[in-house]
């Protein structure tokens, strides 16, 4: 019953995330389309706020049920099939934004020959913040590389010293032990902590990034990274329901 209860609390974190992220869109489309300068950093505080909102909920729940976060049951097959550490890669946003930088070049054109001038992530061209914005994804990377080492680390774990001698000791399999709870138990601790870390790296890449980055160009970017977010969550239910497989 505890577990169910966890979980059932896990659901409704993500979900309340999920009808932000949707709300957030709305409002970061509508300063857009308006050309509201005004709302632009407060809608970027807004976000980041919302996200750090949810990474502290995340933390509580990871210390109760750390394993359960690798494929969660209220995420789509799709969703699980994309997850690093519980989440999403802190250098995709960088990545993301490159590509929507290349992608805009066309519709800036446009622009400028309808006498509009919008400043967008397609102006990503001065040597300084693009400098910023590379040395801010290498160092990003090498973090992601000694998490991931981390975590490989962890996971070997569960075959070496002590867990396997205490598993090759039981009399039965299924024979409750409470050395091999306090072997998972730890277990669990150093896998939270580790997806503590990733949440964090998140977090910093995010803000460094927004720092970089002008106020159009930052409501910009996160319009489109939660309209992929959420473009992703649809396809994934979408796939699911072909597959009969069902989501929390």
């Amino acid at each position: 019953m505890a577990e169910s209860s966890h979980q059932h609390r896990s659901c409704c974190y993500f979900k309340e995330w999920m009808d932000l992220q949707a709300q957030d869109l709305d409002e970061l489309q509508n300063a857009l389309a308006n050309n509201n300068e005004n709302t632009y950093t407060q809608l970027i505080e807004k976000g980041i706020d919302h996200f750090r909102d949810y990474m502290s909920k995340r933390s509580a729940m990871f210390h109760q049920d750390a394993s359960g976060y690798f494929a969660p049951s209220w995420c789509t097959s799709l969703e699980n099939s994309s997850l690093w550490i519980a989440g999403c890669r802190p250098s995709s946003y960088i990545r993301l934004l490159y590509a929507l930088g290349s992608s805009h070049v066309e519709s800036i054109i446009a622009d400028l020959m309808q006498g509009r001038n919008r400043e967008s992530l397609g102006e990503l061209t001065s040597t300084q913040q693009l400098t910023m914005i590379n040395n801010l994804q290498m160092k990003t990377i090498k973090e992601e590389d000694k998490l991931t080492s981390k975590l490989a680390s962890l996971q070997e774990d569960m075959a070496d010293h002590p867990i396997s001698v205490i598993a090759k000791g039981l009399s039965q399999v299924d024979h409750p032990n409470g050395e091999v709870d306090r072997a998972l138990a730890q277990h669990e601790s150093a896998m939270a902590n580790i997806f503590d870390e990733a949440d964090k790296l998140r977090l910093d890449t995010l803000n460094e990034l927004i720092k970089i980055l002008t106020p159009p160009q930052s409501v910009d970017f996160l319009a489109a990274s939660k309209k992929l977010h959420l473009c992703i969550r649809e396809w994934g239910k979408r796939k699911d329901d072909k597959m009969g497989r069902k989501n929390d």
